[in-house]
């Protein structure tokens, strides 16, 4: 090969190159968008959980839909009252009512441990709930108890789950509410609720009265003694499980107003928080 064959080929790909240069230059400046800073600000101070608490599909989603005007500050519950004043203070809305956020914590209608529910069989398969699950509804003979494996734990970024005895526990004063464990447990026997609710159905089994009570001994069997008892008729039977309606119910975790339904309940399925 020749000396002007090679300069050339050099000539050739150098020209192709600064032609190219300068297309990605001007295509730069005609398709540049332009990038709002408080997006950046808005994400160092998000949980970062990307828990989809707030309703959009995580951390950035909710960042961008607050710019857009298309969320509030106030919807993210692992972030707390904290996270509504720096939202605030970076939209340039402080002094404005932005709204309050309520605190969210999760809550475990079981109490089925190892001491109260009967098994089946003998599970030795992977210790894991979503696992168990796929093997006959897994070892307890109750197929809408906590399995006991810890999948809700290993969800929590903030471990404010822990398991004793077969039975997941909820640490309320480090849950944020996010909502990660409720969509990792495959019984679905956790739901995120408000932090101040006093008093849950520890149970969410549907069968018929004499069946739960062979299967745990803090089944809800359904005996319609709270449904009695309760002054403000709060409490009713669906599908064989009682359940409360929280905007009727005058007990508060401050205050002993009642708790009668607690009082009487015969398994015990029905507990303070």
């Amino acid at each position: 090969m020749d000396t002007n064959t090679i300069l050339t080929a050099v000539y050739s790909v150098t020209t192709i190159g600064v032609i190219s240069a300068a297309v990605l230059c001007v295509a730069s400046k005609f398709m540049y968008v332009k990038v709002d800073e408080r997006l950046a600000q808005l994400l160092e101070i998000m949980p970062g959980a990307n828990c989809g608490a707030c309703g959009f599909p995580g951390c950035s989603g909710y960042a961008k839909a607050i710019i857009s005007g298309g969320a509030k500050p106030n919807q993210c519950p692992p972030g707390g009252s904290d996270l509504v004043v720096k939202i605030s203070e970076i939209l340039g809305l402080s002094g404005v009512d932005t709204g309050s956020i309520e605190r969210k914590t999760a809550v475990v209608h079981c109490m089925g441990d190892n001491n109260a529910q009967q098994l089946k069989m003998e599970y030795k398969g992977f210790p894991s709930c979503s696992g168990a699950k796929q093997l006959f509804g897994g070892q307890q003979a109750c197929a809408f108890g906590c399995l006991g494996y810890g999948d809700c734990q290993k969800a929590c970024p903030v471990n404010a789950i822990c398991i004793e005895n077969g039975l997941a526990h909820i640490i309320s004063n480090l849950c944020t509410g996010c909502g990660l464990c409720v969509k990792t447990c495959p019984n679905k026997i956790l739901t995120i609720e408000n932090a101040d609710m006093p008093v849950v159905v520890a149970c969410k089994n549907i069968e018929k009265g004499a069946v739960t009570r062979k299967k745990c001994s803090f089944g809800c069997i359904a005996c319609t003694k709270c449904v009695k008892e309760c002054p403000e008729g709060a409490i009713v039977i669906e599908d064989n499980l009682a359940k409360i309606d929280y905007t009727k119910c005058k007990l508060t975790r401050d205050k002993q107003d009642c708790g009668r339904c607690v009082e009487v309940c015969m398994t015990k399925c029905i507990r303070k928080r």
